[in-house]
């Protein structure tokens, strides 16, 4: 809306009863009479609001067009930082977690992959993160989180993690808005990763996980087979894939001279386009594979035109990992704990490996082409790591 609709000229001629508009909420009221009031019209929460702002041209103090002009504005700062004009400058209402929370799925509507995405997000909030609801976001501290997470934090991990996940986006949400001035208490790295306690098993929901610490000697194992199921295997475990991309992936989504693999959305969990990082190890499984293949398939089975199956790769697993329980999408959250546990990059970047949403800006940032070499780092570091058993040299704590 447009401002300063009225000038000192006009304001003369104003004689004629009615209401006009100098913009954004400043009025001048013309009565019967000739009488002449400046007021200030606002919204919140749905309710109409007028703050008078004194006479114009009359009284003992008469109040001029400039300085109701700054009176109002005086009355949209105070708005602008939630703070009542009708008050003595203490916040208008208390932004609690709720809010934010309430805020941030509204502001999230057209980001959902699905519904059964927004359903997730919700009932997390919703039900899990209950006991912050009432806090105020300015005063929740670490205490409040951890407590918060604990009763899920053994049995249901996964669960515990996306929970943690979401509460750190509702509070950086309430930082966003200047809510809240101080750290996020909800982040993991520096933070919450020194309080929280030990997980007794290294399972994430209903996919057990190999121990990162037993990811090498599995590896080991797998390059001392020379099958397809082992190759697909070994590459699932160096990408950090899911095993239907794995399974599915063909040669023209490789670019060998790049060193990346395109992942097309219509494969894709969240139906994006994933570009992954290829190592140099990862490389030569794709040439080797070159060498045999018989279509356009990278991992193809006993018929050509099909994919590998996943009985097959769960088969040469079981042959090669130490634990017999663990399981192909395990490798991933095998991954994911080396990457917290004994890097520090970014848990953003990890994240984004995994072709997880990890926040709107956030993930779009490390989507970007520069990102994808900090992604590259990070498996690079991945890979090394995973050939210690064949006497190279590990690098750990890289920075991402």
């Amino acid at each position: 809306m447009a401002r300063h609709k009225l000038s000192e000229s006009n304001l003369k001629r104003l004689d004629k009863p009615g209401i006009y508009s100098d913009g954004d909420g400043l009025f001048i009221r013309v009565r019967k009479g000739g009488s002449r009031q400046w007021f200030f019209i606002y919204k919140r929460d749905g309710k109409r609001n007028e703050i008078g702002l004194g006479g114009c041209g009359q009284g003992t103090a008469p109040v001029s067009l400039g300085l109701a002009r700054e009176k109002a504005e005086s009355i949209r700062q105070k708005l602008a930082r939630d703070i009542d004009p009708r008050g003595d400058e203490r916040p208008a209402r208390v932004i609690t977690f709720k809010h934010c929370m309430d805020g941030l799925l509204k502001a999230k509507t057209d980001d959902w992959s699905n519904a059964k995405h927004k359903a997730q997000w919700e009932m997390t909030l919703r039900e899990y993160a209950a006991p912050l609801h009432p806090l105020p976001i300015a005063e929740i501290v670490m205490g409040d989180v951890k407590e918060c997470l604990l009763p899920h934090w053994q049995e249901r991990p996964e669960t515990a993690d996306r929970l943690r996940s979401r509460i750190q986006a509702v509070i950086d949400y309430g930082i966003a808005h200047g809510w809240r001035t101080t750290d996020n208490p909800a982040r993991w790295k520096g933070l919450l990763d020194k309080v929280m306690p030990k997980r007794q098993k290294l399972t994430r929901g209903h996919h057990a996980a190999l121990a990162y610490a037993d990811a090498p000697k599995m590896m080991a194992r797998l390059q001392e087979s020379t099958g397809t199921a082992a190759r697909a295997v070994e590459f699932l475990c160096l990408t950090a894939a899911r095993s239907g991309e794995v399974r599915g992936a063909t040669f023209s989504e490789i670019d060998l001279e790049a060193h990346t693999w395109t992942v097309p959305a219509e494969r894709m969990k969240a139906s994006r386009e994933h570009v992954v990082p290829l190592t140099d190890r990862a490389v030569a499984i794709v040439k080797a594979m070159q060498q045999r293949a018989t279509g356009e398939l990278v991992f193809g089975g006993d018929v050509s035109k099909r994919p590998i199956s996943d009985t097959a790769m769960v088969k040469a697993l079981r042959l090669a990992s130490p634990d017999k329980s663990a399981t192909l999408h395990g490798l991933r959250s095998t991954f994911r704990d080396w990457a917290g546990d004994c890097t520090d990059f970014p848990r953003e970047l990890a994240e984004a490996a995994l072709a997880h949403a990890v926040g709107d800006a956030v993930e779009r940032a490390y989507r970007r082409g520069d990102a994808l070499e900090k992604r590259r780092m990070l498996m690079q570091a991945w890979s090394q790591y995973l050939a210690q058993e064949r006497g190279q040299v590990v690098k750990r704590n890289a920075k991402g």
